[in-house]
């Protein structure tokens, strides 16, 4: 017989991740460039949480918004923005964070079938609203996340945010539910169909947040300064916003400005201790500072996901600006925490050399992932650092299902989730990713899904057969290369595709090269063989990598 403790059962809360911030570090700053003006403005986590009980009460009463209701979110990083995060989630209602970046169709589709009843929006995106904003049937209310003088413009309906919180007051009780109940959810694009929606909850947000918070994790407290340029529509900027107040972390917010320059800028101010973004990002920082003379001191560390580190960015940083480069990897459905690249103490008798293609590993797990290493018929590989399998994982805050019952297939029958990602495990717990099962295109931390691609090129008079491959490329890692089979008769003429696809496909998604092959490469089951093709053009370069 199980002899039980005598330990409290306490749900686990996001709201009360602010109160605690509120009260233990309630001088410590939000510190946000208005996405709207540009201007740097300033708040503490004792002033954040009187205006986010402001917005609770004012989605209640104002608003209508009830537990289980869905709300989205359009929107730069910016102190409302996290406002939003812990308001929503704070009276049961579920943030439901939008990827801009998408096509406006696609942004449509997922308003409605998330069913989300209000939206708050930046001024940026006013025109993408305007241009969707009838379409989207569940939506009953809009509100433009600035203050009244910034309404002008603005075709559609909508409320300001300070003129909606300004009636109600600062206080508001926050309520306790079942930790299981729903408060954020995030589509992922995967690589084929509808996006899917991952829907996390209070405990495994919490949860997430506590993890990262480890020494080898992101580890970063009161005394550290974190500047999130991943965006809080991206996997709810990587739980920064929750396991920064956690742990009474100053918070940076760079709005929409996020070229080297603004980078910069934000850092020396604000004395940045530690950044959170995708390797563009990083790219383009570092153009600036060689181009300007420029350094980054306060800054200790960098965390680098959604696409793989290179190794020049590596050396560059390390080397020139002596910040020390992370690498970590995660999925939506991993909240999206699963490995991060941290040095054990039998590295430091390495030489250089041997501790940077440590470095270049996707890093080592994080307490509460558990991952297998597959092979095609299911057997579970050794982690000897050379068994390449597919990768299945499980844990607190890794999806069990996806939201509304897409994507089964992508859960094994004893519940685990298979990531898609191809890679070994050695001893120590350190991944290497050696392939993708799927040929999703990773570009500058987004992807490109290349199957919708090569549909839609299809579509041109001309092409028989279509496929789209991620080439290598100097600024965005990967780039689609469209590798295209006329018809008979048929002229080759690139630019004609080009322009076709702009009508079809985001804007980043065109392809940044066409090549004419006279017959695709076709395996035994019909399937174009994309491992043919990368093999024909390994040594390919773009014309020109302003593309």
């Amino acid at each position: 017989m199980t002899l039980r403790a005598h330990m409290m059962d306490c749900p686990l809360m996001i709201s009360d991740i602010l109160v605690h911030a509120a009260k233990c570090h309630g001088d410590q700053e939000i510190v946000t460039r208005l996405p709207e003006t540009g201007q740097i403005h300033r708040q503490n986590y004792a002033q954040t949480h009187e205006r986010t009980q402001q917005l609770a009460n004012a989605l209640q009463k104002k608003l209508k918004i009830r537990e289980g209701d869905r709300v989205a979110t359009i929107a730069w990083n910016s102190h409302r923005h996290f406002e939003l995060y812990y308001a929503i989630s704070g009276i049961g209602a579920v943030v439901h964070t939008v990827n801009p970046r998408l096509d406006p169709k696609q942004l449509i589709w997922m308003l409605d079938h998330a069913q989300s009843k209000t939206v708050f929006f930046d001024k940026q995106f006013a025109p993408l609203i305007d241009a969707i904003s009838k379409a989207c049937k569940s939506v009953k209310n809009w509100v433009l996340m600035t203050d009244k003088s910034h309404l002008d413009g603005v075709q559609t309906k909508c409320k300001s945010y300070e003129e909606l919180i300004a009636e109600y007051p600062a206080e508001f009780d926050w309520p306790a539910f079942d930790e299981y109940a729903a408060a954020g959810l995030c589509y992922t694009s995967g690589t084929t169909g509808d996006p899917k929606g991952v829907l996390y909850s209070h405990r495994s947000t919490v949860l997430h947040a506590m993890a990262s918070a480890a020494a080898d994790v992101i580890g970063v407290g009161a005394r550290g300064t974190l500047l999130p340029v991943v965006p809080m529509f991206h996997v709810n900027a990587w739980g920064i916003p929750y396991a920064a107040p956690m742990n009474g972390a100053k918070l940076v917010m760079p709005g929409a400005q996020m070229d080297g320059a603004s980078i910069h800028q934000l850092i020396e101010d604000e004395s940045v201790s530690y950044v959170a973004g995708v390797p563009t990002v990083w790219l383009g920082l570092l153009n600036y500072l060689e181009a300007e003379g420029k350094r980054i001191d306060s800054v200790e560390r960098v965390l680098i996901g959604g696409s793989a580190l290179p190794e020049a960015l590596l050396r560059a940083y390390e080397d020139k600006y002596g910040v020390v480069m992370q690498q970590g990897w995660g999925m939506t459905e991993m909240s999206p925490l699963g490995t991060v690249n941290v040095l054990l103490p039998k590295h430091e008798g390495l030489s250089r050399e041997e501790i940077i293609q440590v470095k270049l590993k996707q890093g080592r797990l994080v307490f509460g992932v558990g991952m297998r290493i597959v092979d095609d018929n299911g057997e579970e590989l050794p982690w000897d650092g050379k068994s390449s399998g597919h990768v299945q994982v499980r844990g607190p805050w890794i999806a069990s299902g996806y939201y509304r019952g897409a994507g089964a297939e992508s859960f094994t029958e004893d519940g685990w989730f298979q990531t898609g990602d191809v890679a070994h495990l050695d001893g120590s717990g350190f991944m290497t990713i050696t392939d993708r099962s799927k040929d999703v295109i990773k570009t500058g931390g987004e992807w490109i899904s290349s199957i919708d691609l090569e549909n839609a090129a299809m579509g041109h008079p001309s092409v028989a057969m279509a496929a789209a491959v991620g080439m290598p490329h100097p600024k965005w890692q990967e780039r689609p290369l469209l590798v295209v089979q006329l018809k008979p008769g048929a002229e080759p003429d690139g630019a004609s595709i080009i322009e076709y696809l702009r009508g079809e496909v985001p804007k980043w998604w065109l392809p940044d090269a066409v090549e004419f092959i006279d017959e695709m490469p076709i395996g035994a089951t019909g399937k174009m063989l994309k491992t043919k093709l990368r093999e024909i053009y390994k040594d390919y370069e773009f014309p020109t990598v302003d593309a």
